[in-house]
């Protein structure tokens, strides 16, 4: 028995006037009550009740004790009750990191629909494309497309989605088609800042065969969509996944070439590692994965570059 259950005892002998009228209620034996009151005096080296054939009053003592752990029993009960009912209703702030261009497009209307729902709750969107220390900056949450470089954080994948190498049809005219990885040496590749592996690509093939080519060209930026302007005009090849190029594949301004060598990339909710995850972070992250269930970047993407000779 812990401490606080015999303190429910004594106060529920208290109030219902004796050994078998609280026994009746807690829905044990009068013998057990009796047992835990005596355990609850020695421990505090005090009589809290007075006993007669014929009544029990609490002491001075325990009538004092009784007045103040009352208050402390109302106060658990409010605090327990005030948590559950945060895991329904989250409040207080969740602070946000996302890449830019996929928060632009796909998490401004998730976030504003689930403060609809969640009206007591404040949330801090932060858009950054580089890797944000969650612990360090005092997020509670980032959003992030690729594999997971920080083993310190806590992921769960919410969707996955296609990537591939992109260019405009005037681009292949003039260079062709690459059919595999290391014909792209020497062909002018637009290259991503914020890419881990810097101006490395890596692919692996149908056969599970892995290709690692270091590339060059004339641009480089840490935002995707300046990198698929310059591709759109014919300036290079550019690294992406889907949910960025999908637009232009669909107009026919871009087409991919090596997507059988571009392995599938994880749209991830990454947060510190917690004991206890806060409810408004469970909530979230629960309300992205209902959401993404379709990605709405999954769809046929239209033109694809033809194969060299075709």
């Amino acid at each position: 028995m812990s401490r606080l259950d015999d303190v429910e005892i004594f106060n529920r002998v208290i109030d219902a006037g004796g050994f078998s009228a609280a026994a009746r209620a807690l829905g044990v034996s009068k013998s057990h009550v009796s047992k835990r009151i005596r355990a609850l005096e020695e421990r505090l080296g005090a009589q809290l009740l007075r006993r007669d054939t014929r009544r029990l009053d609490p002491t001075d003592v325990g009538e004092a004790f009784h007045a103040r752990t009352t208050q402390v029993m109302a106060d658990l009960l409010a605090a327990e009750e005030a948590v559950a009912a945060q895991q329904l209703h989250p409040t207080g702030t969740l602070r946000v990191t996302v890449p830019v261009a996929f928060g632009l497009r796909y998490l401004t209307d998730a976030v504003a629909e689930f403060m609809r729902d969640h009206p007591q709750l404040r949330v801090e969107l932060s858009f950054d494309d580089r890797r944000v220390r969650l612990l360090d900056e005092g997020f509670d949450l980032a959003i992030r497309v690729g594999a997971l470089a920080d083993s310190a954080l806590t992921g769960r994948r919410l969707a996955t989605m296609a990537g591939a190498v992109y260019g405009a049809p005037a681009f292949f005219a003039r260079h062709g088609v690459p059919q595999r990885p290391e014909e792209l040496r020497g062909l002018p590749c637009l290259l991503y800042d914020y890419q881990a592996s810097g101006p490395v690509w890596s692919f692996r093939g149908p056969d599970g065969e892995e290709v690692r080519v270091t590339v060059d060209g004339p641009l480089a930026a840490n935002h995707g969509d300046a990198l698929l302007a310059a591709a759109r005009q014919g300036l290079g090849l550019t690294l992406a996944p889907l949910f960025l190029a999908c637009a232009d594949l669909h107009s026919g301004a871009l087409q991919s070439c090596l997507d059988a060598w571009c392995p599938p990339l994880a749209v991830w909710a990454v947060y510190p590692p917690v004991r206890h995850v806060p409810p408004r972070v469970r909530r979230f992250i629960d309300f992205l994965v209902e959401r993404f269930e379709e990605p709405p970047w999954e769809t046929a993407p239209a033109h694809p570059a033809p194969a060299r000779g075709a």
